[in-house]
Order: structure tokens, then sequence, then C-alpha cells
């Protein structure tokens, strides 16, 4: 019968761990906290961007599209051609 109880007690307080991590603390807002960017942070932004953009409009386009299954995959056959 104490062993019962124990047992019942223990699976009470290991749910309700569970149930209470799952739940907001009350007072605490992660969310809310960003701190407004000066102007300067703002204009190092958009420097930021700009040379990001920039750097990848040098990077030239893929000339083939590579297929690694290729070697993998049967061949069609040439019905299978004449149907697509």
């Amino acid at each position: 019968m104490l062993r019962k109880i124990i047992q019942a007690t223990l699976i009470v307080f290991l749910t309700t761990g569970t149930v209470s991590a799952q739940m907001p603390t009350p007072g605490v807002h992660l969310k809310d906290d960003k701190p407004s960017r000066t102007k300067e942070q703002k204009e190092y932004d958009k420097a930021l961007d700009r040379a990001y953009q920039s750097a990848v409009k040098k990077i030239p386009e893929a000339e083939k599209k590579s297929d690694p299954w290729g070697n993998v995959r049967p061949t069609p056959s040439a019905a299978a051609k004449n149907k697509q």
C-alpha cells in the first residue's frame, strides 16, 4: 500500500515537471526585448547587404546541371523517350 502511494506521488511529481516546462514563465518576454538599432548600425547593415548582393552577382551560373544519380539510374528506352 505504501509502495503504491510512493509510486503514484513520484508519477505526479514527474508529470508536473514536464507540464511546467511547457508553460511560459510569467514576466519573461524574449521576443519583445530587441534593442533598437542606431543609425550607424542600420547603415552598416545596408552596406553589408549591398556587398553581399554584389558578391552573389559575381558568381557565374552553372553551365551544366549535374546529376549525381545519373550513373545509378537505368537509361530510358527509346519508347519512353518518344513518349516525352
